[in-house]
């Protein structure tokens, strides 16, 4: 059990030993977290940019039936939820669901309003800005990367080709992955971060409490016990070596109570020694 200054040496330490780990938990899995999400991002986009490679032949060539099987391909790998190609009026053209075929999109879905908020539709868009995520049917998580298809000067040139050069977006894809492999990866890590913050905590306010103790509480009780030794006894012992400043306290009190008890033994030493009165 502490006594009362272990007590107020100790509590505060660990409070803030806690709450230094517990912000570094926070902070450090918030980064980490960012960074996976990033990644996640950047491989969605790459794979988008499979997608539109892939189907960039099929579209050149006015091949639905083509184009169709390549998204069904690529809809069918693990992970993928959706694909979809949109055209320039909002119209799904090509789907991995086929009951979503010629739907029209509103523009101010989740997906589209990035790009149609304003009156002119933005032609640019930066990685993270493609990116969106949203709760499926099913309750699971999904990242969605919309991505436009430009029309590049070999499209536009092509014989076969109807949209005029100047027209800059000839449609939208849309590619919906899970997130359950990034989650599970974010729950270990936040697992495992959280067993070592925990162990980290253990380790440190024990190794606090040992040098605490070695340094601090076991000299000040040895000094408490000299003066309490030396209270109760007639004579004055000399203190023991203790560390750092309490050795100068112990000396010093050593001293204080070496002059009281000569200052005690001085009347009785001059009753003795005194005149004797003589009656006459």
């Amino acid at each position: 059990m502490f006594d009362k200054i272990a007590g107020r040496a100790l509590v505060p330490v660990g409070i803030v030993v806690t709450g230094f780990l517990v912000v570094c938990f926070v902070l450090l899995y918030a980064a980490i977290k960012q960074v996976v999400i990033r990644d996640s991002v950047t491989q969605a986009n790459n794979l988008a940019g499979i997608v539109l490679k892939s189907t960039r032949y099929a579209m050149m060539k006015s091949d639905a039936e083509l184009n169709g099987a390549i998204i069904r391909n690529i809809s069918a790998q693990n992970g993928v939820q959706h694909v979809r190609i949109f055209n320039k009026k909002g119209v799904v053209a090509f789907s991995s669901k086929p009951e979503e075929v010629n739907r029209q999109v509103d523009k101010k879905a989740e997906g589209c309003v990035v790009c149609h908020e304003k009156a002119a539709p933005v032609t640019t868009l930066g990685t993270m800005q493609k990116a969106r995520t949203f709760k499926n049917a099913a309750g699971d998580e999904i990242l969605a990367i919309t991505a436009p298809i430009y029309n590049e000067p070999d499209c536009a040139n092509a014989a076969c080709h109807f949209h005029p050069a100047g027209q800059r977006i000839l449609g939208t894809l849309d590619i919906g992955l899970s997130q359950e492999a990034t989650l599970h990866s974010l729950a270990l890590i936040r697992m495992q971060m959280l067993i070592f913050s925990i162990l980290t905590l253990f380790l440190t306010i024990a190794g606090v409490i040992t040098l605490l103790k070695m340094i601090v509480l076991v000299p000040m009780k040895k000094l408490q016990e000299y003066t309490e030794r030396s209270q109760e006894g007639n004579g004055t012992s000399r203190p023991p070596n203790l560390p750092y400043e309490l050795d100068k306290i112990a000396q010093s009190y050593y001293f204080i109570r070496a002059k009281l008890n000569e200052v005690e033994q001085k009347p009785f030493q001059q009753t003795e020694k005194g005149p004797v009165c003589q009656h006459k």
